[in-house]
C-alpha cells in the first residue's frame, strides 16, 4: 500500500460515493414529505425506526409485502420516462397489503445500477415517495446500488418493501360466502404485469415507443407508462365502513387467477364480462395479437385492477362510497359455490 500519491480510487473502479450522497440530500424533502405517525428517524441511518404505538395500534399484526415493476422498467429506460414508475413500485407492494386488511406504514426501496445518474435515480425515487405519499406510508430508508459491470449504459432496477399492520382478528379475507357481490374497481391500464408479452406485441406491430398512441393520446411509450393505480385509501375506506369480506389485487395472472386466491376452499365466482367496457389498450393487445379471451384474463387485468368480494346487502352502499372517492365501479358478479371462475358475456 502506497503511503505517498493516492493511486487507484473507488471513483477509478466506477462507483462515486459523492454522487450517492448527493441523491440523499436531494430526495431527502421528497422522503420527508411521506412523514405519518410513527416515524421515529429520517434517510442516512443505519435502518429506520417506526413506533406502533405512536402509529395508534394496540394490539396490532404485521404485514409485508415486497414486489418489482417488471420488464415495465424496460420502457421506461429506452423512452427517458422514469418520473412514475416509481408509483408503480409502491402500488405493487401496497395494494398486496391492503388485500390482507393491513394498513400500509412504511415502505423501503432498493435501486440497483451500473453507473449512477442523479437526476434520474432522484425522479425515480422521487415517484416512490408519490406513491407513498398517496397511500398514506412513509419512505423511512432505502438501498441505492452503484454496481459497474453488472448493468449496461442507462439500465437500473428496482425492488420494494413494504410493511403494513391491523389490530388482531381484523385480517381478511374473512366471512366469504356464496351470495357475496363482486365489485370491480377500474384499472389505469396494463398496471405492472404482463410486460414481456406487451413488448412482444409491441415488436409485432411494427411501432415504436414515440409512435401516436393507437387508442389514445400522447405516445405509445406514455400510453403504456401509466402508472399503476393506488386503491389504498378507497378500499380501506370501504372496509372500515363494513361488510367487504375479501380484496383481490389483480396482477399477473389477470382475473383468472388472483380472484380465486381469496375465495374459500370449494367456493368459485361468476363473472359478467359485459359489466364494464374493455379500454382500448386491451382492445389494441389482443386484436394485435390475435389473442383468445381466455388468455386475455389470464393475463391482463382487462380494465378491472381490484376486486372487492362484498355482503350482497352493503354492495350499493360501498358502491357509492367508492365512486365518491373517486373509484370507476362496476357489479360484476357473485360468489357461488362452484370452484373456479365462470364468466358470462364477452370481452369485446
Amino acid at each position: 500500500m502506497s503511503s505517498g500519491k493516492n493511486g487507484l480510487t473507488y471513483a477509478d473502479a466506477g462507483v462515486d460515493i459523492d454522487a450517492g450522497n448527493a441523491l440523499v440530500d436531494r430526495i431527502k424533502p421528497a422522503a420527508k414529505r411521506t412523514a405519518r405517525p410513527g416515524v421515529m428517524s429520517g434517510l442516512g441511518g443505519f435502518g429506520a425506526l417506526f413506533d406502533l404505538k405512536g402509529a395508534g395500534y394496540v394490539d396490532p399484526i404485521l404485514v409485508a409485502a415486497t414486489d418489482g415493476v417488471g420488464t415495465k422498467l424496460r420502457i421506461a429506460i429506452d423512452t427517458g420516462n422514469v418520473d412514475t414508475i416509481g408509483i408503480d413500485l409502491v402500488a405493487m407492494c401496497v395494494n398486496d397489503l391492503v388485500c390482507q386488511g393491513a394498513e400500509p406504514l412504511f415502505f423501503l426501496d432498493y435501486f440497483a445500477t451500473g453507473k449512477l445518474e442523479l437526476d434520474s435515480a432522484a425522479r425515480i425515487i422521487e415517484g416512490i415517495a408519490e406513491g407513498c405519499a398517496q397511500s398514506g406510508c412513509a419512505l423511512i430508508g432505502g438501498e441505492t446500488a452503484e454496481m459497474p459491470g453488472m448493468y449496461h449504459d442507462g439500465d437500473f432496477d428496482l425492488a420494494g418493501f413494504a410493511v403494513g399492520a391491523m389490530e388482531r382478528g381484523a385480517d381478511l379475507p374473512a366471512g366469504v360466502a356464496p351470495g357475496d357481490v363482486l365489485l370491480g374497481l377500474g384499472s389505469n391500464g396494463v398496471h405492472s404485469n404482463g410486460y414481456s408479452l406487451v413488448r412482444k406485441l409491441v415488436e409485432v406491430s411494427g411501432l415504436s415507443w414515440d409512435t401516436d398512441c393507437p387508442w389514445d393520446e400522447g405516445t405509445l411509450g406514455e400510453a403504456l407508462l401509466a402508472p399503476t393505480r393506488l386503491y389504498v385509501t378507497q378500499a380501506l375506506e370501504a372496509v372500515r365502513a363494513g361488510g367487504v369480506h375479501a380484496l383481490a389485487h389483480i396482477t399477473g395472472g389477470g382475473l383468472t387467477e388472483n380472484l380465486p386466491r381469496v375465495l374459500p376452499e370449494g367456493m368459485g365466482a361468476t363473472i359478467d364480462l359485459n359489466s364494464w367496457d374493455l379500454p382500448g389498450v386491451f382492445a389494441w393487445l389482443g386484436q394485435v395479437g390475435g389473442m383468445a379471451q381466455a388468455e386475455m384474463l389470464k393475463t391482463f387485468n382487462c380494465g378491472v385492477g381490484m376486486i372487492l368480494v362484498v355482503d350482497a346487502e352493503r354492495a350499493e352502499a360501498l358502491s357509492g362510497l367508492l365512486t365518491a372517492a373517486g373509484e370507476r365501479v362496476f357489479v360484476l358478479g357473485a360468489v357461488t359455490g362452484d370452484e373456479g371462475v365462470a364468466y358470462t358475456g364477452s370481452l369485446v
